[in-house]
């Protein structure tokens, strides 16, 4: 080669050098302006949602609640647009795979922000289930409480709560004037509530739960003067202003609820119900297949109950059922018994993780009772998540009211589901996992967090339990109850189905008691398609463990398939599924 030939060479060596360090360079600094855009909107999210930054132990915003006026709502619209156009305009070509995927899932979530925004669901914030006026009261086991300056920042809230309510007031008369409204019967049932906590007067009030243990930081003179301002704040701010919304909702609002319990009665309604199918099973199935695949579900999990009902000497399951109902060995004997039962199974549970998983969460759980005031239209039991930093432990809330009614059969069960390894394991693991962004720590996909939970329950006899058959038939029942959901919800919001329909269907086709049937079926009326998620995202987990072994015979590990599903956070199911897709032919090609 002549010596020009070999400068030209050198020449373009060069420049091709060159050029691959200028790309990396322009790929690493546009990753980066991604992860301060995902801050900037992280921190807004924090700053307009404080009950939020308290619950995950950011205390910077702890004096305020967050702004629910009609004016908020709609500059909170205008924000959301903004970011998503600043996402969309991120170029991510050449990022790494997690870093695609950080910038497809903040749009995606801003998209279906907008969405809803169009579909006026905020319009509706005061229902039976999860209204304004629950919420608040709700956060305080959120609160630390560690210091004279917390105490301060709350009884800041409690005078903010007569602007809250007034606020809910304002978008929920906007609602009555747009058509959306939810149904009079579940209104009727807010104003008991609102008249319940209007009138615990002073220390009695559920406001009043912080007064009961100070901590030794506050000083005798200041637990007094805290305890006299708290105390008033509660029976002159608070309690007029629940009074005042239960005035309203009883004479102005309720009586204009709609009449059917179905959200298809909305404008829009079927469009709505169609977002929330989306947005809740994170799939493309329709109403129509999920309602199939839930009869479907129905009538393999009874077959297998019906198998149990003959090995304790019934011909069949309608007979061991109403012979259940009469069995004292299956019915808690006191509140108590109900929390200890609890207990028992998460602490048998623990020392078998590690059979399971690499992943473990941090922080502790406990187990406590749901407060006495939202005990009749409470579900069974509830997971409340402590903090990424584990100063705050995980809480199970256990319904412990009517005990003499409930059933002791499902309570191993639910214990995997709500607390390990289900929902407290899952998300511990979530807040804390290294690398990822905090909005893919905190996210919240309901198909993947239900659906794991619900296979959780799944674990538990994997792993050895349900060793008394009454709580297998207990397990059994827990899962038919998910199964009834994707009937249920698409029958009342998809096929029109009357309550009525609903009660008798649970009836024909469950074990629940008479308290959590009605319970559940109105929460199933308030919140269409949330039901539907945690029968959908088990059953997406179970098809992708059974490929996975498929693929991968004896070298199929338990432990590493369990930490593929949790070690990026909750997800929506198809990203999920592509993601397991890809590690098994990770698994296979290293093989």
């Amino acid at each position: 080669m002549k010596t020009g030939q070999w400068m030209a060479l050198i020449a373009l060596l060069g420049c091709l050098a060159y050029s691959a360090q200028d790309r990396a360079a322009d790929t690493a600094q546009r990753v980066k302006a991604l992860h301060a855009l995902l801050d900037e909107q992280w921190q807004h999210e924090l700053q307009e949602d404080p009950e939020s930054a308290t619950t995950l132990g950011d205390l910077r915003y702890n004096d305020r609640w967050i702004d629910g006026s009609l004016a908020h709502v709609r500059s909170e619209h205008e924000v959301t647009e903004n970011f998503l156009r600043r996402f969309t305009a991120i170029d991510t070509a050449g990022f790494p795979d997690e870093e695609k995927l950080n910038q497809q899932l903040m749009v995606r979530q801003l998209q279906a922000s907008l969405r809803a925004f169009d579909l006026k669901l905020y319009e509706m914030p005061i229902d039976q289930y999860h209204g304004v006026h629950l919420r608040l009261p709700a956060l305080i086991s959120s609160i630390p409480f560690d210091n004279t300056k917390e105490y301060e920042q709350y009884l800041t809230r409690l005078r903010a709560i007569p602007a809250v309510l007034a606020q809910a007031e304002e978008v929920a008369r906007q609602g009555e004037r747009d058509g959306m409204m939810p149904p009079r019967f579940l209104l009727e049932k807010v104003v008991v509530q609102l008249n319940g906590i209007a009138g615990s007067v002073g220390a009695d009030s559920p406001f009043a739960k912080p007064l009961q243990h100070f901590p030794a930081d506050v000083s005798k003179a200041d637990q007094a003067r805290l305890r006299a301002a708290i105390i008033a704040a509660i029976d002159n701010d608070v309690r007029p202003a629940y009074r005042k919304l239960g005035e309203f909702v009883a004479k102005e609002y309720a009586p204009h609820g709609r009449s059917e319990p179905g959200v298809w009665q909305l404008p829009n309604g079927d469009e709505i119900y169609r977002y929330d199918v989306a947005q809740m099973t994170t799939t493309q199935e329709t109403p129509e297949s999920i309602h199939a695949l839930g009869l479907a579900e129905v009538k393999r999990i009874e077959a297998a109950m019906t198998v149990i009902a003959k090995s304790q000497g019934y011909p069949d399951l309608a007979s061991f059922r109403a012979a259940l109902k009469a069995d004292p060995k299956v019915h808690p004997v006191s509140r108590e018994d109900i929390l200890n039962r609890y207990r028992g199974f998460i602490a048998q549970m623990e020392p078998e993780l590690p059979k399971l998983f690499g992943l473990l969460p941090r922080s502790k759980l406990e187990v406590v009772p749901v407060e006495t005031y939202r005990e009749k239209d409470f579900q069974i039991a509830t997971y409340i998540q402590g903090t990424p930093d584990g100063s705050r432990p995980g809480q199970l809330y256990v319904n412990t009211g009517d005990f003499a009614h409930r059933t002791t059969m499902d309570m191993e069960s639910i214990a995997y589901h709500e607390g390990i390894p289900g929902h407290h394991l899952q998300l511990s693991i979530a807040q804390t996992l290294p690398g990822l962004p905090p909005f893919r720590q905190q996210a919240d996909y309901t198909a993947y967090i239900e659906g794991w939970a619900l296979y959780a329950e799944r674990l538990g006899k994997d792993i050895g339990f349900y060793r008394d058959p009454l709580s297998d038939y207990g397990r059994l029942t827990g899962e038919l109850w998910r199964a009834d959901r994707l009937v249920l919800d698409t029958g009342v919001h998809y096929k029109h189905w009357s309550r009525q329909q609903m009660v008798d269907f649970f009836h024909a086709h469950s074990d629940v008691t008479e308290s959590d049937i009605q319970s559940e079926v109105d929460r199933y009326i308030i919140w269409p398609g949330q039901a539907l998620a945690y029968k959908v995202g088990q059953l997406k987990i179970l098809e992708l463990r059974e490929r996975a072994r498929k693929a991968l015979g004896s070298r199929f590990d338990i432990r590493a398939f369990h930490d593929e599903i949790l070690s990026a956070g909750a997800l929506p199911l198809d990203v999920l599924e592509a993601r397991v897709d890809a590690w098994i032919k990770t698994k296979q090609a290293d093989a």
